[in-house]
């Protein structure tokens, strides 16, 4: 009997609720604007560039992307239908995206001055300093600067530069005058952040190549890369499991072994 009664005007209530149809509710990622399309920047002026610098072979499916807006507006699902696998490459490639849209890059991208994915870095004198403190800058590019025999041993310095950088290490007095007269103005050219000077005129960095006018940084497979660990023996899950099978397979071949030579 009770029940009868409350049964009307529960009817009445769920009369007058109105539910809003199932086609209205829109999930929240439909209605998130797209992501900022970047600029290029002087190291990274193209698609190939960019792939080639984050590494792990993705600079293979820059055919893929014929234009600069067609890699920053693509999601991680058009890139399972582009053929990139697997998923650990496009979430690679995805993380490399948002970190070049917040300004978070390797080395060579804060410079200003890129020739043909070769930039040029010098020793300047801060004038601005007591002591004048020597500066690493990123100046213009000069053809002169590079030699030829460096474009084909790249990352190596020649024996002959070393003896000289000894000589001129030895005669500090000359090579202050010389350094005053050819030193470009550190305050009219870019300070690369990871790049320093070591000893008179060494410049200490990645990738960097010692020349005559200083040091080139080029364009390299892999220059950004974060590398993948490696599993070692099954990985931390698995090793003590394939060392304690390895060493049961060792311990019975022994014993093998040994009853083979009592036989």
């Amino acid at each position: 009997m009770r029940l009868q009664c409350f049964r009307q005007p529960l009817r009445q209530f769920a009369q007058q609720v109105a539910y809003p149809p199932v086609g209205a509710v829109r999930s929240l990622h439909k209605t998130r604007p797209a992501h900022e399309i970047p600029k290029p920047i002087p190291f990274v002026p193209d698609v190939n560039t960019f792939l080639t610098l984050i590494g792990r072979g993705l600079n293979k499916h820059a055919s893929k992307f014929p234009t600069w807006e067609s890699l920053w507006s693509v999601t991680g699902p058009q890139l399972q239908e582009l053929g990139i696998e697997p998923a650990g490459k496009r979430k690679y490639l995805l993380e490399w995206m948002h970190r070049y849209r917040r300004g978070s890059l390797g080395p060579g991208g804060d410079f200003r001055f890129v020739n043909d994915g070769q930039a040029l870095l010098r020793v300047a004198l801060s004038p601005k300093w007591p002591h004048k403190q020597r500066l690493v800058v990123n100046v213009p590019f000069e053809p002169q600067a590079i030699e030829a025999d460096t474009t084909e041993e790249a990352g190596q310095v020649d024996a002959k530069e070393q003896e000289q950088a000894g000589e001129e290490a030895a005669d500090k007095e000359v090579e202050k005058e010389e350094i005053q007269a050819d030193e470009p103005a550190p305050d009219s050219y870019p300070r690369p952040r990871l790049y320093k000077v070591r000893g008179l005129r060494s410049i200490a960095g990645p990738y960097a190549i010692p020349v005559k006018q200083g040091s080139i940084v080029k364009v390299t497979e892999g220059m950004w890369e974060h590398k993948e660990g490696r599993k070692i023996d099954g990985g931390e899950r698995r090793r003590a499991e394939v060392r304690f099978k390895r060493r049961s397979a060792e311990r019975r071949a022994e014993r093998e072994a040994e009853m083979l030579g009592n036989m």
